[in-house]
């Protein structure tokens, strides 16, 4: 079928069918899918099931919802188109797994009914990442009414661990990698870069998070009898703290950018281009000012630098009034975020060499690593890159920015050493829609242009060949 003609089709199907989409989306939505709460549990196999028989009804004739220890897998896979058996395969991932909804006062309506207002839809996990998995089923929906057929081979990968960094899917990516095998993966789990400036994402930070625990005293200890002679955990936990940076904003750790790879000047240039207040930026999110590394723009600190920050910091009395005692212990958490080619591991250790050689002797300490993921990249000028940007162009009717993201994701490192094969982020949630927090929305203009847009991507895949080069 001649393309402009099947997009059209596609784009009537979509409007035709609009109603009814939404509805699925918000039947999804109402299903509690808190991953890191034991409580809800059962609310995981229910959204499990719910996508599964929704891809069942799609036409997938393999669709199975794979038990793991923790939370289960949905995989589906579409098989070969019947008239072209050597059709590129195309890997769908996401996850239906959604953050928990504190602080629930803030919420302007419950966080599992959701509502449609300002042609948004409010719920938790309707921006991330039921609503962009939703619109992924839907767009496959509209290609095979539009052609009468999948005209690729589509694999589906949704899973209910992302929000608790995925524990049970790399086991799964070991033992089935002959399932999971594909030509490209697709994630749309990730952000335009601002509204009307469609966006894909050529970078992922990864992550390393641990926890720092100082131990002063077998119990706490009454600061009028002993202080001045016992050291305060609070104070040179403080201290030590405050040593990770120095006075230009950079991570004092010795090594900690020794594997740094320097951002590129093309790179540097295109995010110059973009369209970037400091001030609007800061109003936006109520700070004074910006603050960070010298020598970088905010844009660069946000998606290609790396940083150590303290997530949480405790210990000692927290009570009204007062308690005059110097306390036992006192703890920190920190993240790090890292960009390529740091690895988590050695960054750990490096961390841990400066805590030890930092402390004074009249202290112990304990340092858990809790959690690390590779960062990720890849080059726009990849053709299945090229791809997506001409069908994002051709649907949003603006030239698509290559851009990184300052998160982390890191499943997609796993995927791209497993699978060894190249992975597209193309994203269509806005960095102001909330994810995470009370209030959570997609806006419904950018899943329109979203599903269009996926259906132009298959197409034009599906038309000629996709070096992998």
């Amino acid at each position: 079928m001649e393309y402009a003609l099947a997009i059209q089709k596609a784009r009537d199907y979509l409007a035709a069918h609009e109603d009814r989409i939404l509805q699925g989306l918000q039947e999804f939505l109402r299903i509690a899918s808190i991953s890191t709460l034991p409580a809800h549990a059962q609310d995981m196999e229910r959204a499990a099931t719910y996508l599964a028989s929704r891809l069942r009804e799609l036409g997938f004739p393999v669709v199975k919802v794979i038990p793991t220890a923790g939370h289960p897998l949905v995989f589906a896979d579409s098989g070969p188109p019947a008239d072209n058996p050597t059709a590129l395969t195309v890997m769908i991932y996401g996850h239906y797994d959604v953050q928990p909804v504190d602080p629930l006062d803030q919420w302007e309506t419950p966080p599992f009914e959701p509502v449609i207002r300002d042609d948004r839809i409010y719920a938790r996990g309707a921006s991330d990442d039921k609503g962009p998995v939703w619109m992924h089923l839907a767009a496959l929906e509209a290609l095979r009414a539009a052609v009468g057929r999948l005209p690729l081979r589509f694999k589906l990968l949704i899973e209910g661990e992302e929000e608790i960094s995925s524990p049970h899917l790399y086991t799964y990516l070991l033992e089935a990698r002959g399932e999971l095998d594909c030509d490209v993966v697709v994630i749309s789990d990730t952000a335009m870069y601002a509204p009307g400036i469609p966006s894909i994402c050529s970078g992922l930070r990864g992550i390393f998070a641990g926890q720092i625990d100082i131990i002063g005293p077998a119990h706490d200890l009454h600061s009028g009898v002993y202080g001045g002679v016992v050291a305060n955990p609070i104070h040179v936990l403080a201290e030590l703290l405050a040593s990770f940076h120095d006075a230009d904003g950079r991570v004092n750790i010795p090594g900690f950018y020794d594997s740094v790879r320097p951002l590129s000047p093309s790179e540097r240039e295109a995010w110059a281009r973009l369209p970037f207040s400091e001030t609007a930026f800061c109003e936006e999110i109520g700070v004074p000012a910006l603050t960070g590394e010298k020598g970088f723009s905010p844009l660069e600190r946000m998606w290609g630098r790396p940083t150590l920050e303290v997530n949480g910091i405790w210990g000692g009395f927290q009570g009204e009034g007062t308690k005059t005692i110097i306390p036992a212990t006192a703890h920190a958490k920190i993240t790090c975020r890292l960009v390529p080619d740091q690895d988590p591991a050695k960054i750990a250790r490096l961390i841990e060499e400066a805590i030890a050689s930092r402390l004074p002797r009249t202290v112990r300490y304990r340092f858990t690593v809790m959690e690390g993921g590779h960062p990720w990249t890849t080059s726009p000028e990849h053709p299945y890159m090229k791809a997506a940007a001409a069908a994002l162009q051709e649907c949003f009717g603006a030239a698509p920015v290559f851009i990184r993201m300052g998160g982390s994701i890191p499943i997609v490192s796993a995927l791209a050493r497993q699978l060894g094969k190249p992975i597209v982020l193309l994203g269509f949630s806005l960095p102001n829609e909330r994810i995470h927090a009370p209030n959570e929305h997609f806006h419904l203009a950018n899943m329109r242009c979203g599903m269009q847009a996926l259906v132009a991507y298959w197409l034009r895949l599906a038309a000629g060949p996709v070096s992998a080069e």
